[in-house]
């Protein structure tokens, strides 16, 4: 017999920015690497032989809380990836509810149905995930091993074990970040000793825990975004009202501000209309996003010139997504990091940044008070 532990993956950027991520490769959050100990955990008193792993940055990071301690080497199978999305990948999760709502919900509740351009046809998704895992629980006979993959992997396996079929998924649960399934292999089949157990986890650190989308028929999220390019002729009231609500903030009082800031982003926005763009909830726009293209290129940096969001939406965990869609539109340039200056009076807005990554390298002087140049990470190596 062997005993075949399948984890799904840490908290990563398309789980918290709710964006498509399928092969599409992205890194773990700042609340996945604190996952990771506790999956450490889990395991260090679980006999494993071996630990596989898909080739996707998110999977190799969290199978290294398990082969590291146990001093086992990490064995890459592609097979073991997630869905190919098709166009759907790296889009917002809200645009796909918005303007593909029969696909979404064939995605989620018949997945023999979807069918989108470039996507991966669920049946094949089932035969490639459960050949690969029956292939690894044959090769390590009574032995046990552990796989980390995906979700929507995840979901198909236990389908296809449970024979459940593909009309019917919705009896099988999405699972949360690093929940763990135990399955057995014995004369060619599959057993379920447990499945999806996040138990390891704090309530802090599960993403299960604060959201309740995953229990929905319809499965669907009131909080997630999607952007559009702000019109700034017929919005730039609009900009200029968020600027000095965001300047009175960060420093007090309007002392030192100006309109020059309009017609810096009316610039930008003509050259580019990515750079200006509004995050819609719904039919309401409750916040904007712009990037400074053309700044700190020669360090291969991405710039976040504005960051705001409208204030009955503030700490609600909405202001994250805002940071997925400039790491999604600076990792297609190839920038390497994120950056931005924060004046040192706006504490909440520090906070905020240190939460999902930022460092401080550098000091400048603002207008009316020094500002802290702070940094994150996006390249994948």
């Amino acid at each position: 017999m062997t005993y075949v532990y399948i984890i799904r993956h840490a908290e990563a950027e398309g789980n918290l920015y709710r964006r498509v991520h399928g092969h599409y490769d992205s890194l773990l959050t700042e609340m996945g690497t604190k996952q990771l100990e506790y999956l450490r955990r889990r395991f260090k008193d679980i006999r494993i032989d071996a630990v596989y792993s898909s080739d996707l940055s998110r999977t190799r990071a969290t199978a290294a809380a398990i082969c590291v301690p146990k001093k086992l080497p990490l064995n890459i199978l592609p097979e073991l990836r997630e869905v190919k999305m098709g166009v759907w990948e790296d889009v917002c999760w809200a645009e796909i509810e918005r303007e593909m709502p029969e696909e979404y919900k064939n995605y989620n509740s018949a997945p023999h149905k979807w069918n989108i351009s470039g996507c991966e046809n669920f049946y094949k998704l089932s035969e490639r995930i459960t050949s690969a895992v029956r292939s690894l629980a044959e090769r390590h006979d009574g032995q046990s091993i552990a796989v980390v993959t995906h979700g929507g992997a995840i979901r198909a396996l236990l389908c296809t074990v449970m024979n459940i079929p593909p009309e019917e998924i919705s009896r099988v649960f999405y699972c949360d970040n690093t929940a763990v399934s135990l399955l057995t292999y014995k004369d060619g089949a599959f057993s379920i000793e447990y499945m999806n157990d996040n138990s390891h986890l704090p309530d802090e650190l599960s993403a299960f825990k604060r959201q309740d989308w995953w229990k929905k028929e319809s499965f669907t999220d009131g909080t997630n975004m999607y952007f559009r390019p702000m019109d700034l002729d017929r919005r730039g009231d609009k900009y200029l009202d968020a600027y000095k609500d965001a300047w009175i903030t960060a420093h007090g009082s309007l002392d030192g501000f100006s309109d020059i800031y309009l017609k810096i982003a009316k610039k930008r926005s003509r050259k580019d209309p990515m750079s200006v763009t509004e995050a819609f909830l719904g039919d309401r726009p409750v916040g904007i996003l712009e990037l400074s293209m053309e700044q700190d290129l020669a360090s291969h940096a991405g710039c976040i010139a504005f960051y705001y969001i409208d204030e009955p939406y503030r700490g609600k965990g909405l202001a994250v997504q805002l940071l997925g869609h400039a790491t999604s539109v600076y990792r297609r340039l190839g920038r390497r990091t994120l950056r931005l200056r924060v004046a040192e009076t706006n504490a909440r807005a520090i906070a905020f940044y240190k939460k999902h990554g930022f460092r401080q390298i550098d000091t400048e002087e603002g207008n009316v008070c020094s500002l802290l140049v702070m940094e994150k990470k996006i390249a994948l190596d």
